[in-house]
């Protein structure tokens, strides 16, 4: 059966958004640069999870994970998404270890709907390697450290309830378009 394209969506197109919109995946998948696109497209909020952990511990991710360790920043990180689905619908970028926990993902389906942004290894590698805002990356090996990761992380990542596979060569537009697409498939989340 053949369903009629989605017209393109611009800031001035009026979408309805009837829940909050997680997105997950792996650093560098493009959860912020779609998020900032999807949001101004919809004409919702914006946040980022690691955004308000940053400005509520007035420290950056690396500090904290430095300074508390990693189960400290995921305590927090639980809190925050908590607190962040609890608002009006908007686009939330959570971080790329934040879906794993069954906490969260519970939280997320009960209040959202989660997105995942699935990105193949060499993108995310061309993305991520030169940052050193990174913590899981700070090994002797980054990239087999990355590639463990995306291994390790890509069977609870499909546990989200849509997928947008973002290919290399796609704008963040073009991306965005078909997460809006995703999106519009399902009434209940976005009418367009």
């Amino acid at each position: 059966m053949h369903r009629p394209e989605t017209p393109p969506l611009t800031s001035e197109t009026s979408g309805r958004l009837h829940r909050c919109v997680a997105l997950v995946g792996m650093m560098g998948s493009g959860k912020t640069a779609i998020g900032r696109s999807l949001a101004g497209v919809l004409g919702v909020p914006f946040v980022d999870s690691d955004a308000e952990i940053e400005r509520a511990a007035q420290a950056t991710i690396p500090e904290i994970f430095k300074r508390d360790g990693e189960a400290f920043f995921r305590d927090r990180e639980a809190e925050v998404i908590a607190r962040l689905l609890h608002g009006p619908p908007a686009i939330l970028s959570t971080g790329g270890g934040a879906f794993l926990a069954q906490r969260n993902r519970d939280n997320i389906t009960q209040h959202g709907v989660s997105v995942w942004l699935d990105v193949d290894l060499a993108t995310l590698w061309d993305r991520v390697r030169h940052k050193s805002t990174r913590p899981l990356l700070q090994t002797h090996d980054p990239y087999e450290t990355l590639k463990s990761i995306l291994a390790d992380r890509k069977d609870i990542y499909a546990l989200a309830d849509m997928k947008v596979s973002a290919k290399p060569s796609f704008s963040i537009a073009q991306t965005t378009q078909l997460v809006v697409e995703t999106l519009g498939a399902a009434a209940d989340i976005l009418e367009i």
